[in-house]
């Protein structure tokens, strides 16, 4: 009687963390969109820097509301993940500017293959043949949905494989500090966004004038601008929170194949929204197949054998809090 009920409870935990993702992902897409195209405010990566300061606020007032518990990351854990996660924030502003809108989403697709990669090397995860199908039907949907002209160029193809491999070992790394040094989302969060804050708010000018040559000092603020400016911010906390707590409770490549969801969503909202001048055949064929894709998937990975963790961490958070997940040797 009590496992029905428990896996009730996780599958409504699951459908609330993964809703809260997409919201806030679609929704800071939105506003950036608002911002950067029509008030100019073209300076993505001192943009991610504030966002992780509202973040690391936001963390500092649950700690003193005493919602967060006090917390240890080692350094060389921190500065990894850091570099990981700089890497693939930069890494992807990159990609886009150098490369064409197609070869950018070929190189997002490219994500899965590596996250899969990692969890088969460092975790031994052994997929079935039914979740590896799965995840196909997922990329070629989403391809057929999202690319056009692919060209590519030494440079931009270096700047994909950094964004691609950085993406792919952070997000792997969120899911391993959790489990290694029994982390909830608000402490790992609590750890990382402070790094991530100062870290970006120093390169990021830098590096978005190399990308724009435009000076971030130099933008002249609108009060409409400053409001979409704060308004991202906002949304931000929960976003970088939403996908602490998806990786947290479903695995990097899990979270990579649920992320097509939000790119299928944006489409059809586009649509919705803005017109169909973009809406054929083929685009409506790759959006079924990608739902399609990710239903077959969330069910083939969930049976006995679909998705199985044959290392177990030795460390505590395996013990307490991984025990219950992983005694039936599966993961999401």
């Amino acid at each position: 009687m009590g496992s029905p009920r428990k896996s009730d409870k996780k599958a409504v935990l699951d459908l609330a963390a993964w809703s809260f993702n997409i919201t806030s992902s679609v929704g800071i897409i939105m506003v950036n969109k608002a911002l950067m195209a029509t008030h100019g405010f073209s300076f993505a990566t001192t943009l991610t820097g504030l966002h992780f300061v509202t973040t690391t606020l936001m963390t500092i007032v649950f700690r003193w509301l005493g919602l967060s518990q006090p917390s240890h990351l080692p350094l060389p854990d921190l500065i990894k993940f850091v570099i990981f996660s700089n890497l693939s924030i930069v890494g992807m502003n990159v990609s886009l500017m150098w490369n064409s809108v197609g070869f950018y989403q070929i190189a997002k697709l490219c994500m899965i293959p590596a996250s899969c990669l990692l969890e088969v090397v460092f975790d031994r995860v052994h997929y079935s043949r039914d979740t590896k199908l799965s995840i196909m039907v997922v990329l070629v949907g989403v391809a057929v949905c999202t690319v056009t002209d692919v060209s590519v160029n030494a440079k931009g193809m270096l700047a994909a494989v950094i964004a691609v491999w950085s993406t792919a070992f952070q997000q792997y790394y969120v899911h391993y500090l959790q489990r290694k040094y029994s982390l909830n989302s608000f402490n790992l969060l609590g750890h990382t966004a402070p790094a991530q804050a100062g870290s970006l708010l120093l390169v990021g000018p830098f590096v978005d004038y190399l990308l724009t040559g435009k000076r971030v000092d130099h933008f002249n603020f609108t009060s409409l601008s400053l409001f979409f400016l704060v308004l991202s911010c906002f949304i931000a906390i929960g976003v970088n929170l939403s996908q602490f707590i998806c990786i947290g409770r479903f695995s990097a490549v899990s979270f990579q194949v649920l992320g097509h969801m939000k790119t299928v969503l944006v489409l059809f909202l586009g649509f919705l929204f803005f017109g169909k001048e973009g809406l054929n055949l083929h685009v409506v064929l790759g959006m079924l197949l990608a739902v399609l894709g990710m239903m077959w998937y969330g069910n083939a990975s969930a049976k006995p054998g679909g998705k199985e963790r044959r290392s177990v961490l030795p460390v505590r958070s395996e013990r307490h809090n991984g025990a219950s997940e992983e005694k039936d040797g599966s993961e999401k």
